[in-house]
């Protein structure tokens, strides 16, 4: 785990092995949420990016009988 410090400007560093672990570059989008006592920053995907990451879901779903 790696302690980072807030600057006077309120910008934060994020650790080079964090960097690449999570494949962040220049340019990368976080989305910052405020959640219980923390703060989590989630990079942005593009809708593109993200296809096919639910190849293999079971869709079938219980119908109700006025439903079919």
């Amino acid at each position: 785990m790696s302690a980072v410090t807030v600057s006077p400007k309120y910008q934060v560093v994020i650790p080079q092995a964090v960097r690449e672990a999570m494949g962040l570059v220049p340019g990368t989008k976080l989305q910052v949420v405020h959640y219980e006592n923390r703060i989590e920053m989630i990079p942005v995907r593009s809708s593109k990016s993200l296809r096919g990451s639910l190849r293999g879901i079971d869709t079938a779903v219980p119908r109700e009988r006025d439903r079919t």
